[in-house]
């Protein structure tokens, strides 16, 4: 049951991702094609091999093409490719010519530039060169001309089909939310019903889930990073760090909905507290509501009244005295308020209002 569970999890998860990546997927293949195009039959270039590999390792098949991004990976493959022809016409190929030329490359890109992606994708480059001989991809001088065909004809791609950095953000803090609410929907049922399999097949759902809110998070904070480099997107910067605060706090609410699922596990392993969780099973449903409308309100990028609305609600019910008196049981009520003031703060309440929706107790 648990490794079914964690199949579907996976193949869940990526079926988004592969949703998410299908748009840029397709650009950066036709952008490889035109630039072989350009090479091989604009130039006359017999065997363009870095025309359309520049092309694709510029723009790959992230959502998140920054300019400047872009340009460093199609300027570190035309160093390397530069540096690579110029040394190996000079000292030959072999073991110790692959350590000297690799190590130049990337000096020379870090010199030109601070970024990473420059110096990496220089010293890959500069490898290639030095081992595939120069008659099997178009001769010294053809190599760097079609690496700098791969990025220019990479660098227009990019330029006419901008991405909003929000996109992929909000795509993913929608799935985010869905699992979230998933996990309280199926503890839910296991409550009400008493069924202790229920439960453990939500910690297993919660614990599947965990890529995704990680994603969340890095997706967010590369956004924000590149609205502020870009004076295109500069004027989302704050709802992009709005993004970043909602992944932290959603990371630590789905942490309290596992915790929650897995204390519901011991306890419903007690026949005798069945009767008494009836209740709490309607305060976890209003949970799911609040997730899935916090999930709608973040998709959207609209204000999340909808979202707080729902959240109060669900808090407004979460009273132990509202639960029998067994102890185990009002343990799992001051359980849901935790994970309820992690939605509220995911919602874009502060801390402290976050906490006036709980009753006092």
């Amino acid at each position: 049951m648990s490794l079914g569970l964690l199949l579907r999890a996976r193949l869940r998860q990526g079926w988004g991702r592969v949703r998410r990546a299908a748009v840029p997927l397709l650009l950066a293949a036709i952008a490889a094609g035109g630039a072989y195009a350009v090479a091989r039959y604009g130039l006359g270039h017999q065997y363009p091999f870095f025309a359309p590999v520049a092309a694709w390792l510029a723009l790959g098949f992230s959502a998140d093409r920054d300019l400047r991004r872009v340009a460093e990976l199609a300027i570190g493959v035309a160093v390397g490719v530069l540096a690579g022809d110029l040394l190996v016409h000079a000292i030959g190929s072999g073991a110790w010519q692959v350590a000297v030329v690799l190590a130049i490359a990337v000096l020379v890109a870090r010199m030109l530039d601070r970024g990473d992606l420059l110096a990496i994708q220089a010293g890959v480059q500069a490898v290639v060169v030095v081992v595939l001989p120069a008659s099997a991809t178009g001769g010294p001088v053809g190599r760097w001309v079609d690496a700098m065909v791969g990025g220019a004809v990479a660098l227009v791609v990019a330029a006419l089909s901008p991405q909003d950095p929000r996109r992929r953000v909000r795509a993913v803090a929608e799935e985010a939310m869905a699992e979230v609410a998933d996990l309280l929907r199926v503890l839910s049922e296991g409550l009400r019903a008493g069924d202790r399999a229920a439960a453990h097949r939500a910690l297993l759902r919660g614990r599947a889930s965990q890529p995704v809110l990680d994603t969340w998070r890095s997706a967010a904070v590369s956004a924000r990073q590149t609205a502020r480099l870009s004076p295109a997107f500069r004027r989302h910067r704050d709802e992009l760090g709005e993004m970043v605060a909602a992944a932290t706090a959603a990371d630590r609410a789905m942490r309290n909905a596992r915790v929650l699922a897995r204390r519901s596990e011991v306890v419903l392993e007690r026949p005798e507290l069945h009767g008494g969780t009836g209740a709490l099973a309607d305060m976890v449903d209003l949970g799911r509501v609040a997730a899935q409308e916090i999930g709608a309100a973040l998709a959207a990028g609209g204000s999340p009244v909808a979202a707080r609305a729902a959240v109060a609600r669900a808090a407004d019910q979460a009273d132990p005295a509202r639960t029998p008196a067994d102890l185990h049981v009002q343990q799992l009520v001051l359980l849901l308020r935790s994970l309820l003031v992690d939605l509220a703060e995911t919602a874009g309440m502060d801390p402290t209002e976050a906490r006036t929706l709980l009753p006092e107790i």
